[in-house]
């Protein structure tokens, strides 16, 4: 039964293993370990699993197998510091983490029963997959071929830089120009769990792009939008419809994957299922959902000990709990190390990175580090709302307001529907607020306190303004609201924990202690 998988494809009964066409040279022992892997996908497979089934029990030593090991990732492009597809489980073992597809060999009349009566795939990954079909040109002028396929290529790469994600490659998703296709059947033939098509429509000088994502088990919309733009620049046209698509699909991935967890039994998770389950709270931004989440998040890092994306929301938890949840050393330490940690395990992960520049920017201080890790993340994926959305708050706090406006809209734009929607747009008024601008800042706070109205520091942001234009009523009830929500609040505790910027912190403490927040 050949398996087949990115573009390689592994014939046990042949004993082959191709790129493509091509046939890679693997020594015997290398192939057996390899086809134990995949055959053994679904769970971690112990050192003493391996040595059974490719040694039959014989003593070997440590650098034996990681030799092997190493010699299986070379043969498939991967690496020890990749782990594209041969993931290291530490203390545990070892697991093909690709998304596989199985070849069934039959007849030719049981192949045509099959066609007739498809299958769901085997091989579709515990983790999310996706395949970018070729968009459909309907403008009449094949010419337009190129701006659609190009268009298609920048997707697809972009949607690779997201760590969590598996994207199928170009060379198979191509393979459906021009042919009519249901969404079920290629996310079946593909092994992908999501799908995305779209169109492209040239008339005169205007152009129409339109797409949607589509969950390929049920053939349910996840997402949809239309971009009406001049046809003017072809390239930076292609740059920014991509940046929109990538931006928009990985908050609706997330949102689907966090559905698609809690229908899943709990003795069935492994830990990027954990991590899923705990994102509902930690999307609180309180203490009350960072102390429900950590033991989930701790049940993950248990298992998967170099989990950068679970350090990531590790940290930002404690850091929830050491600031809004009464400023124990202890949280503040454990943010501190469970962000180094992400930024250990995690230099090709953009949202590990933005985490852990974050926590540090927050309760280290640690600017410079801060800035280090947004610049990381942003080089990875540019199309990141998740950044621009963590990142203004340490800038705003360090007293750069232009900027941390400037990446507040960025995240606003490109995500205006995302849980994280509440932070950038509450940052756009605390920025506004630092430069004097009080009616917009006031506008922007409201914004934010109506996407959130539970996160305690929204309120804060928003009394500052307000009592700086006079309206002292409303600056109170506002102030109000943040104490309901945060007992112990008081403005030196906070603006010491999160290390507000020498410059601007008079200002900041004088129009919140005009709104009757405790100093």
């Amino acid at each position: 039964m050949p398996y087949h998988f990115e573009e390689f494809a592994l014939d046990g009964d042949r004993r082959e293993l191709r790129r493509g066409n091509d046939l890679v040279s693997v020594e015997p022992q290398v192939f057996d370990l390899l086809q134990y892997l995949i055959r053994n996908r679904e769970r971690v497979v112990s050192k003493d699993d391996l040595v059974d089934a490719v040694w039959q029990g014989r003593i070997i030593s440590d650098a034996t197998l990681a030799s092997r090991i190493n010699a299986a990732r070379n043969a498939l492009g991967d690496s020890g510091e990749e782990q594209r597809l041969i993931r290291t489980i530490l203390r545990r073992g070892f697991r093909f983490v690709g998304t596989v597809r199985e070849e069934v060999q039959m007849s030719e009349a049981g192949a045509i029963a099959s066609m007739e009566q498809p299958k769901p795939g085997s091989g579709i990954p515990a983790r999310p997959s996706i395949a970018v079909l070729p968009f459909v040109n309907l403008s009449g002028d094949p010419d337009q071929d190129y701006f659609a396929d190009g268009m298609v290529e920048d997707i697809i790469t972009g949607l690779s830089r997201i760590r969590w994600l598996f994207v199928i490659a170009r060379n198979s998703s191509f393979t459906y120009k021009g042919r009519a296709v249901d969404v079920k059947q290629v996310g079946r033939e593909l092994g992908v769990r999501y799908v995305l098509e779209g169109s492209v429509r040239k008339v005169e000088t205007r152009v129409r792009i339109a797409g949607q994502l589509i969950d390929a088990e049920d053939g349910s919309h996840l997402w949809a939008e239309r971009y009406d733009r001049d046809l003017t620049d072809v390239f930076a046209l292609q740059d920014e419809i991509t940046v929109s698509v990538v931006a928009a699909i990985e908050p609706n991935l997330r949102r689907a994957e966090i559905e698609r967890v809690r229908r899943r039994r709990p003795d069935s998770l492994d830990a990027y299922d954990l991590l899923l389950r705990a994102l509902s709270d930690v999307y609180t931004f309180m203490p009350q959902g960072a102390s429900k989440c950590l033991p989930l998040l701790d049940q993950a890092l248990a298992i998967e000990p170099t989990y950068a994306l679970a350090h990531g929301f590790a940290a930002w938890a404690h850091q929830t709990l050491f600031i809004r949840g009464g400023m124990q050393a202890e949280h503040r330490e454990k943010a501190a190390r469970h962000a180094h940690a992400a930024i250990e395990h995690g230099s090709g992960d953009a949202m590990a990175l933005a985490l852990a520049g974050f926590t540090i920017g927050l309760v280290e201080h640690d600017r410079r580090l801060a800035d280090e890790a947004f610049a990381a993340a942003l080089a990875l994926s540019a199309s990141c709302a998740f950044v621009y959305a963590l990142g203004c708050v340490p800038v705003a706090y360090g007293g750069d307001a232009a900027r941390a406006i400037d990446w507040g809209e960025q995240a606003m734009r490109l995500s205006p529907l995302d849980t994280m929607s509440c932070v950038p747009q509450g940052i756009i008024g605390f920025g506004n607020f630092l430069s004097g601008r009080h009616e917009q800042a006031v506008i922007a706070g409201r914004r934010a306190v109506e996407l959130n109205p539970g996160f305690s520091i929204l309120h804060g942001w928003l009394a500052a303004p307000l009592a700086r234009l006079g309206q002292l009523d409303e600056a109170k009830a506002s102030a109000g609201r943040l104490l309901s929500l945060d007992p112990h609040f008081t403005i030196g505790r906070w603006s010491a924990a999160v290390g507000i910027a020498p410059d601007i912190i008079d200002d900041v403490t004088d129009a919140m202690r005009m709104a009757g927040l405790p100093a």
